[in-house]
């Protein structure tokens, strides 16, 4: 296979909420003593699902993979706004919910569907001048951001019980499901924020195909090694 190995390719791990995408690239690393390894596209620590690792040669395909489309599943707790836009912010405002219906949801949801430019929150691995924007934000420091080009495809609520909307939602890369959490509170005026999110697909991956990750770390060499998706596969589709 032209000099590939059983671990040049790519990994599907449903990851667990608490750990960074770095971490578990990290713990990957370390157990099967992998020198080359990265990830397909940020998970916030408490968001799961599908994480897709590239190891050994695979990770010259990261920038492939990380442009693919993603599906999103997950819940919007109404009336309260947070400063990170999702769960883990520090508290801004609270305020009554109005009374709302499915319907109402998906009709307000619907005026987010197709282009529009979003501009990356603060709380964000996003760099400026080489830093972090998250790590600015911790030091009370805001910065100009630009903003970016993202798409919707389909935006959901399949359940709604006051005051938390469960959801699904596909779009292009890059887009931050909680920037349109805020936004869709401040629309119905009442404010709202992420309260959990998971991804179930990257392009044509799927998170019911992924490992989780407690599971990986306890596999042999040789059962990893079964899992990975071979270079040239990647490649090719």
């Amino acid at each position: 296979m032209q000099g590939f190995t059983a671990l040049d390719g790519a990994l599907l791990i449903d990851k667990p909420a608490g750990p960074t995408s770095h971490d578990v690239v990290d713990a990957i690393r370390r157990r099967f003593g992998i020198k080359k390894a990265g990830h397909c596209g940020t998970l916030d620590p408490n968001a799961t699902g599908l994480l897709i690792l590239v190891l050994g040669r695979g990770t010259k395909l990261s920038e492939k993979l990380m442009g693919d489309d993603k599906v999103y599943e997950g819940r919007i707790k109404f009336g309260v706004t947070t400063d990170s836009h999702d769960a883990d912010g520090q508290v801004l405002e609270t305020k009554p919910v109005p009374p709302l219906t499915l319907d109402q949801l998906n009709e307000a949801a619907a005026a987010f569907i197709g282009d529009q430019l979003q501009t990356p929150p603060m709380v964000s691995a996003v760099k400026k001048g080489g830093v972090p924007l998250y790590k600015l934000a911790r030091r009370g420091v805001e910065v100009e951001r630009e903003p970016r080009l993202i798409h919707i495809y389909n935006f959901r609520f399949t359940e709604y019980r006051e005051p938390l909307g469960q959801f699904r939602i596909a779009c292009t890369k890059g887009t931050y499901v909680r920037s349109l959490a805020h936004e869709l509170g401040r629309k119905l005026g009442c404010g709202a924020h992420l309260a959990s999110l998971r991804r179930s697909a990257s392009g044509k991956f799927d998170v019911a195909d992924a490992a989780p990750l407690d599971e990986v770390l306890n596999w042999t060499s040789a059962e990893l090694q079964k899992k990975v998706i071979p270079f040239l596969k990647l490649a090719a589709g």
